[in-house]
């Protein structure tokens, strides 16, 4: 059903893909990029909704000509599934397809937010796999190559309660995201399982952005978020989604693989 869809669109794709921890509000951040209340199904229990990768096309906002193409991910570390497998494919499946990567957590970045990353440390070894699979010595590419047509990176962090400061002063958002990728000095095991992720991260996504977000709405409205209206939500919430999704309809490019060649819908089936 996808292939069709996709079949069917000439016009060059801007793919967004979001991926992150289930129950961690992804699918809403995506129907904020398509302009709706409804679309991506949200659930309000504790267990994962989304499975596999949803996808929606839509015409871009901002873009004439182009196609929106939205990439709503399974929520990883989903205690009932049990397949950590499955999801560093998911991620890094996501990754692939992606011209922007929003990475979706919860509350702070920190070592335990880090931790949960730890797909991206994965990526090298999957995609090799993959590449090497080819054949060609042209196709089989050091994953390094890869990372020229990997995506952008936008890391949001939600129910964000703390202040933007460091060391006594105002930080931007962006400066918060690379205060926490700071390598550890040393060479010790514990400097080196501390430094995994944020190299990868560092290495990988040379285009970076963070966007932090407070709470949408009391505890009570929570359940039901996908019901409220736009006035309901905390204004500082609309606020910092607004600037979000101008970022991402702005600034993401369309697809491209290597050689430089823009990603139809059409060829994309291919």
């Amino acid at each position: 059903e996808a292939l069709q869809v996709l079949a069917e669109i000439s016009q060059p794709v801007v793919v967004v893909g979001i991926a992150g921890l289930y129950r961690t509000g992804k699918s809403y951040l995506m129907n904020k990029l398509a302009s709706k209340r409804t679309g991506f199904s949200l659930g309000s229990t504790v267990q994962s909704h989304t499975k596999g990768i949803w996808m929606w096309c839509l015409p871009h906002p901002r873009r004439a000509g182009h196609t929106l193409v939205l990439l709503d991910t399974e929520g990883l570390g989903d205690v009932e599934k049990g397949d950590a497998k499955n999801d560093t494919w998911i991620f890094a499946l996501a990754v692939l397809l992606s011209s922007t990567l929003v990475y979706n957590s919860m509350g702070t970045i920190n070592q335990q937010a880090m931790d949960q990353l730890h797909y991206v440390t994965e990526l090298t070894e999957r995609i090799k796999v993959k590449a090497a699979g080819r054949g060609s010595r042209q196709e089989g590419e050091d994953s390094a190559e890869f990372v020229r047509f990997f995506p952008a990176f936008v890391w949001a962090v939600r129910d964000f309660t703390l202040q933007l400061e460091l060391d006594g002063r105002e930080i931007t958002e962006d400066e918060y995201l690379e205060n926490g990728l700071k390598l550890k000095p040393g060479s010790s095991q514990r400097a080196q399982l501390f430094n995994l992720p944020r190299e990868c991260i560092r290495q990988f996504f040379p285009a970076r952005k963070c966007f932090v977000f407070v709470q949408p709405a009391g505890r009570r409205d929570l359940a039901r978020l996908e019901e409220l209206r736009e006035d309901e939500l905390e204004p500082e919430f609309r606020q910092q989604v607004a600037q979000f999704c101008r970022h991402v309809w702005e600034t993401s490019k369309p697809k491209t693989i290597p050689g430089g060649h823009v990603v139809t819908g059409a060829s994309e089936c291919r």
